[in-house]
C-alpha cells in the first residue's frame, strides 16, 4: 500500500503550455482514475493474502484439494489460474515463481506453459501499456539506469533484443515490462519478444512443477533459484540467447564489410 500512495502522490500537475486547457484536464483526471482505479486493484489483492500463499509449503497444504478443484472444474481452475497469474505479473508479486511450479503441478507441464505464457504476456504487455499511456513519468523512475543500459540494444535490433532479455535473466522482469515502453519499442514488437521469450523458463518451472507430486510424497524440497541455474537449463536458455542474437551480429558484420 505505502509503495501505491508514493506513486500517487508523484502524479505532475498539468502542464501550463502546450495542449488546450480542456483537453490537458480531460488528460488529467482520465490518468488520475486509471492510476486510482489501479491503487484500488492494487490493495484489494494484497488484502487477500495472496502474496503469503505463493510457496511450495502452501502448495504442499492445498494438494488434494487442488486437484480435486481441477478435476470438477477444470475451465474454472484454468481461468483462476491465469488471472492470478495476471495480476502477479502486473504487480510484480513476490513468489511468482512458484505460481509457474503449481501450473506444472496442477496441469502438467505442457498445457502450464501454454497457460503460463499467455497469463505473463498479458500481465507484461499490461505494464507496458501503463507505462507508456497513462504512469510513464512515475514509473521511468523505477526504471532507473536500466533506460540508458538497454537504450543500445533495442537501436540495433528491437525484436532481438527483447528476446534475449526474456530469455536470460539480465534485468528483473518487471524492468524489462517498463523500459520498452520508455523506448519506444513497437507494441507488436514487445509482444511477441515476450511470448516467445519467456517459453523456455516457463516450461522449465511447469516441468519441475509436474514432477513435484513425487517430491512430495518423499519428502522433499524444490529450490527455484538451483532450478533455473543448473548447468543444463542455462546453457540451453545462453545457447537460445545466443541465436537470438544473431540477427544483430550479421547487421555489424555488414556494416563493418561496408
Amino acid at each position: 500500500m505505502k509503495q501505491c500512495c508514493s506513486v500517487m502522490t508523484e502524479i505532475p500537475p498539468i502542464a501550463e503550455s502546450g495542449q488546450a486547457p480542456d483537453k490537458q484536464k480531460k488528460s488529467y483526471v482520465k490518468r488520475v482514475t486509471v492510476l486510482l482505479g489501479f491503487a484500488a486493484l492494487f490493495a484489494a489483492v494484497f488484502s487477500t493474502g495472496i502474496q503469503n500463499q505463493l510457496s511450495l509449503e502452501s502448495l504442499r497444504t492445498n494438494r488434494e484439494a487442488l486437484l480435486d478443484f481441477v478435476s470438477v472444474n477444470y475451465v474454472g481452475a484454468v481461468a483462476a489460474f491465469m488471472a492470478i497469474y495476471i495480476l502477479a505479473v502486473t504487480f510484480s508479486i513476490p513468489g511468482a515463481v512458484w505460481l509457474s511450479i503449481s501450473g506444472g503441478f496442477i496441469f502438467s507441464a505442457g498445457p502450464a506453459t501454454a497457460y503460463i505464457v499467455i497469463a505473463a504476456t498479458l500481465g507484461a504487455t499490461l505494464v507496458f501499456l501503463l507505462a507508456r499511456y497513462v504512469l510513464g513519468d512515475v514509473l521511468r523512475s523505477k526504471a532507473g539506469g536500466a533506460i540508458d543500459r538497454m537504450r543500445s540494444g533495442f537501436q540495433e535490433d528491437a525484436f532481438s533484443y527483447m528476446l534475449v532479455l526474456r530469455l536470460v535473466p539480465l534485468f528483473p522482469f518487471f524492468i524489462v515490462n517498463l523500459v520498452p515502453a520508455f523506448l519506444n519499442v513497437p507494441i507488436r514488437i514487445y509482444v511477441v519478444g515476450t511470448a516467445l521469450g519467456i517459453i523456455p523458463g516457463a516450461f522449465v518451472f511447469a516441468l519441475v512443477g509436474s514432477g513435484l507430486g513425487a517430491v512430495f510424497d518423499a519428502g522433499g524440497d524444490v529450490d527455484p533459484g538451483a532450478v533455473l541455474f543448473r548447468p543444463e537449463v542455462i546453457g540451453s536458455l545462453l545457447g537460445l540467447a545466443a541465436l537470438a542474437l544473431i540477427p544483430v551480429a550479421y547487421k555489424r558484420l555488414k556494416a563493418n564489410s561496408s
